[in-house]
């Protein structure tokens, strides 16, 4: 497994049903379909050279014939959750219209239904839509190309939208579907690309451009919409809301751009070091369909495995496909964390911890592992700008004097384990401690 605290962190909070679940799919795809298709297919040895190992060949294999695979479970996946969701998608929709219609007509309201006046929501549509036709031009090349991705993005992006609020605030954040319509809106927009003939390397970048605000306008909704929700209950005004989360939107957007041009630039975004599995998903989908490189085959294969696990009840067909698609190390990872969150709660509950012992501990360990989540990822994007500095400033040179060891070390790859487990452990006990709670019996 990875030695990444992050990973471990994501277990630990996601839970032991789901990094299995998670795990499941990439045994499924490392230690079954790699194996296999080595067998069933001997000339994938000629991926590696003579001086390579058989690691090697089991990730050139992975990369070309698991991954593709791996997408086309994605693919019916994600369109299953929005079938089974396919009440709520119309309710949502519904819902959308009719408070515009309530909107137009003027309707007073008290206080706390106020909303952002709809000539100024309408305006600023309007306003981002004309910089996004100027971003699908400097994309596409082609202006009945551009117009086109601006409506399909204004329509879609709106609908989407409205559904992902609908669905967060009525069953919660983990119910938001933001792959499926994403990918939804990317099916739309590479058709409409290739009925007016753009289907090279333009096409493809206006359509993951379309593709890439929307997924931004469903999952942005969803966040909104906990935050408007519990502004509701408090009593909040709801147009002073909605304007602190356009400004935090705004500044977020500009505060976030360096740190991932400088992960892109130094570990490559979609590569073994930051895997994307989602985003890979959508340009395979985007160069598939647009400029017809995608392997088909497999692709199919891995629509037809999906209707398989769906037949059999297989719980989270998506997590299944998912874990195949990401590298072995960080899924083993994941899991470890899932593993060590099942034999605390295990231990907790045979050394009889009192409901409020365990709900403490609990809650210690998730801000335990975000930590390390944030932790981790702010020391990669600090690692990322030390070693894009460094061309440019001499006083950042010689950073890579600080690699004292000629090999990877697995001694310590091992004792940063123990010491990340030991901390999941060790400090929500102590927090305990520190409360006054009984805790002698978790010593043992």
């Amino acid at each position: 497994p990875s030695a990444s605290p992050m990973l471990m962190g994501v277990g630990y909070i996601v839970g032991t049903r789901i990094s299995s679940v998670l795990f499941s799919g990439a045994v499924m795809g490392w230690l079954l379909l790699v194996p296999l298709s080595v067998f069933l297919n001997p000339s994938l040895g000629n991926l590696i050279g003579p001086n390579e190992t058989y690691s090697d060949l089991a990730t050139a294999v992975w990369l070309q014939q698991v991954r593709p695979l791996a997408v086309g479970t994605m693919i019916v996946a994600a369109f299953y959750t929005l079938w089974s969701l396919r009440q709520s998608l119309i309710t949502g929709i519904g819902r959308a219209l009719k408070n515009i219609g309530a909107a137009a007509g003027g309707e007073e309201a008290d206080r706390t239904d106020v909303d952002l006046d709809l000539k100024k929501v309408l305006s600023a549509i309007g306003a981002t839509a004309v910089a996004c036709f100027f971003l699908y031009y400097h994309f596409s090349g082609s202006v009945a190309g551009s117009m086109t991705l601006t409506v399909v993005m204004v329509i879609l992006g709106f609908l989407f939208a409205a559904v992902a609020g609908y669905l967060v605030g009525l069953i919660g954040s983990s119910n938001n579907p933001v792959s499926g319509l994403t990918l939804s809106a990317l099916l739309i927009a590479a058709v409409t690309m290739v009925a007016l003939g753009v289907t090279d390397v333009r096409g493809v970048a206006g359509v993951l451009g379309v593709a890439g605000v929307v997924c931004c306008a469903a999952a942005i909704a969803g966040d909104m919409m906990q935050d408007l929700k519990v502004g509701h209950i408090l009593g909040g005004t709801p147009w002073r809301m909605q304007i602190g989360e356009l400004v935090g939107v705004i500044f977020s957007a500009l505060v976030l751009t360096l740190p991932l041009i400088a992960l892109h630039n130094v570990y490559v975004i979609g590569s073994a070091q930051l895997p994307a599995p989602q985003a890979g998903l959508m340009a395979l989908m985007a160069n598939g369909i647009v400029a017809g490189e995608m392997a088909w085959p497999l692709v199919i294969v891995g629509m037809f495995f999906a209707v398989g696990l769906i037949l059999i009840k297989a719980p989270a067909p998506m997590l299944i496909a998912v874990g195949m698609y990401l590298p072995f190390e960080s899924t083993s990872a994941i899991f470890v964390g899932g593993l060590v969150k099942w034999i605390f709660d295990l231990v907790l509950k045979r050394k009889g911890a009192t409901e409020e012992e365990t709900a403490r501990a609990q809650n210690t360990g998730i801000l335990v592992s975000s930590g390390f989540i944030a932790g981790e990822s702010l020391m990669a994007v600090l690692l990322a700008l030390l070693v894009i500095g460094a061309d440019k400033f001499p006083a950042l040179q010689g950073y890579q004097a600080w690699n004292f060891l000629d090999e990877p070390s697995y001694l310590l790859s091992w004792l940063a384990y123990v010491i990340v487990l030991g901390m999941l452990v060790w400090l929500p006990v102590s927090r305990m401690r520190s409360e006054g709670l009984p805790t002698t019996h978790l010593d043992h």
